[in-house]
């Protein structure tokens, strides 16, 4: 039988790791890889940015994903066994529905020529990757799309520009590397009517044909369970498409962490899964509603109909509190123009706790009956 994807997103790790991050199962110190590989982690997801850097060479942070680190996580998970996914944001940091920032060497270009700029990015990434022997085995063109990307020219509802940059990604990784498989990604796996609205709307603007629709769920942000089965299932129906659950989380603790961060207030953004937020989540945010969170999102992804639910990503399991390691810093916003304060908004929804033990939800995924599809 088909394995299911027990995925995981360690963008973020190495740097973790170089700021004093430590992981420990039962007890014992071990490496995050290596833990996760244990409780049936099968394939990792890691995020691309052109060029995370100042025009003076400062790095942005929150793992400063470059190619040469992309490289390097990749290159330690071919040695650990374990496949991987290339997440392409075609931005120079964070791209996701509230932003989708122009890379800065692109900035100016018009339409067809940042269609090129995106062929051309995609090959050469592709063809360094497969130099160095780490090629994926999927390549996500473009990060949580729901609004488009490469603004203004590529924001929705141009969907003339969207599908020219996307299909200019889609037929660079089909030239560069004909075996894999290529997935476009939306958030809000709740909402069915949006998933509709944007692939009804892609195809009937020429949008090349894709492997499988990748579904951000965040319980807190993109509605109920019953929601996210319901869209999976018509998704399947309806666009004949894989599909995998290519960021999902929840909290497992809503206790402060201020002082593993070591950061003055001002300087804190807090956690994004604040109380106000998961008072409408049926879940405790302890590692008991952690864990019966995940059997139930592995149970929506096996019912899915016709064996097209093919698995998951937990966004940055490995992401815990520590000194130095937050979302962004002041040259990172500068380039994005968003406000901040940095610090880690993400480490009460970890799959280990503030000190690096392993949780509980992590036997739950490895012991999930069957784990095929």
């Amino acid at each position: 039988m088909e394995q299911l994807i027990k995925g995981m997103d360690l963008s973020t790790l190495m740097e973790v790791e170089a700021c004093g991050g430590k992981f420990y199962d039962a007890g014992q110190q071990m490496d995050a890889v290596e833990i996760l590989k244990n409780y049936g982690m099968n394939l990792v997801r890691l995020r691309l940015w052109n060029d995370p850097y100042s025009e003076d060479g400062v790095p942005y942070g929150a793992g400063t994903n470059d190619l040469p680190r992309t490289i390097a996580m990749a290159k330690r998970l071919r040695s650990a066994g374990i496949d991987w996914m290339l997440d392409l944001h075609y931005s120079d940091f964070w791209a996701d529905p509230g932003k989708q920032t122009i890379p800065k060497a692109w900035k100016g270009l018009q339409p067809e020529d940042l269609a090129r700029a995106v062929y051309d990015f995609t090959v050469s990434t592709l063809n360094r990757l497969s130099a160095e022997g780490v090629l994926p085995s999927i390549v996500a063109v473009g990060n949580e799309l729901t609004n488009g990307l490469l603004w203004p020219h590529g924001r929705v509802p141009n969907f003339e520009n969207i599908t020219l940059f996307l299909n200019a990604g889609i037929r660079a990784v089909h030239n560069a590397v004909p075996g894999a498989k290529t997935m476009i990604h939306l958030d809000n796996g709740g909402n069915n009517e949006l998933y509709r609205s944007w692939f009804d709307s892609y195809f009937a603007h020429g949008g090349m044909d894709f492997d499988y629709i990748g579904l951000s769920y965040y319980p807190f942000w993109h509605g109920s369970m019953d929601d996210l089965k319901n869209n999976m299932h018509d998704l399947a129906c309806r666009y004949g498409k894989d599909l995998i659950i290519a960021e999902v989380s929840t909290g497992f603790t809503l206790e402060d962490y201020a002082q593993y961060e070591q950061l003055e207030p001002s300087m804190r953004k807090g956690m994004a899964t604040k109380p106000a937020l998961t008072e409408k989540v049926p879940y405790d945010m302890s590692p008991e509603g952690q864990s019966v969170f995940m059997r139930d999102i592995m149970e929506t992804i096996r019912g899915v109909p016709g064996g097209k639910g093919k698995g998951f990503v937990y966004w940055e399991p490995a992401w815990i509190p520590v000194p130095g390691c937050g979302w962004a810093n002041d040259a990172a916003l500068a380039y994005t123009g968003e406000k901040g304060p940095g610090g880690n908004e993400w480490a009460n929804q970890a799959l280990f706790d503030y000190d690096g033990n392993a949780l509980s939800a992590l036997k739950t995924i490895r012991d999930f009956p069957g784990g095929t599809l």
